[in-house]
């Protein structure tokens, strides 16, 4: 399951197949951190995050001569590392619904922490990110010329934070239902042969 989850996740990422800000990353993150065993949880989703992120920008510096790397981009690991931290709060045992919560709160902690960098560091040199109030609710809900609008984008992370964490703990809960009607039938089948057994 993990390492089917990770192939899933590296495929949305690729340039273009997603809406912006629409991705499974959230969600993986918060779903590792709720069902993985402790140190592939923080290892493994990490990995795959900085194996995919040097393949887009090879994409990015090949295709269109870009350096899509920024190293305020580190920041968003430092993200991820959180909302898994916080999907160690919850477990397998959480209801449905507590885990869906849990993805959408680290899809909102990941766009405000990682907008409200772009905002000190001010990378597209905007100057409407003034350092005040004003100007980070600007980097919040406007963005820079050009660009989509960055509630936009917020929208994209909370729909797919919401998306993708339902469906993976929607799966893991099917099959964890599964798994009392298999050792029911391999019970049954244990008494049906225990009588031969004891005339033996």
């Amino acid at each position: 399951m993990p390492i089917a989850l990770m192939i899933v996740f590296a495929l949305t990422r690729w340039p273009g197949l997603m809406p912006p800000n629409f991705s499974a990353a959230y969600a993986l993150a918060f779903c590792a951190g709720v069902y993985f065993p402790r140190r592939l949880a923080w290892w493994l989703p990490l990995a795959t995050l900085a194996v995919t992120d040097l393949i887009i920008n090879s994409y990015y510096y090949f295709a269109q001569g870009i350096n899509a790397f920024q190293l305020y981009q580190l920041v968003n690991y430092g993200v991820y590392a959180i909302i898994i931290w916080l999907g160690q709060r919850f477990n397998d045992r959480s209801s449905w619904l507590s885990l869906l919560s849990g993805g959408l709160l680290g899809a909102v902690l990941f766009y405000f922490i990682t907008n409200t960098t772009a905002w000190l560091f001010n990378p597209f040199n905007n100057p409407e990110y003034t350092k005040d109030f004003a100007g980070w609710l600007i980097a919040l809900t406007k963005g820079t010329a050009g660009w989509p609008q960055t509630w936009e984008f917020f929208r994209n992370t909370l729909f797919s934070g919401g998306l993708f964490t339902g469906l993976f703990a929607g799966a893991m809960k099917l099959s964890e239902a599964a798994e009392p009607c298999e050792d029911t039938e391999e019970e049954a089948e244990t008494d049906e042969a225990s009588p031969e057994e004891s005339k033996a």
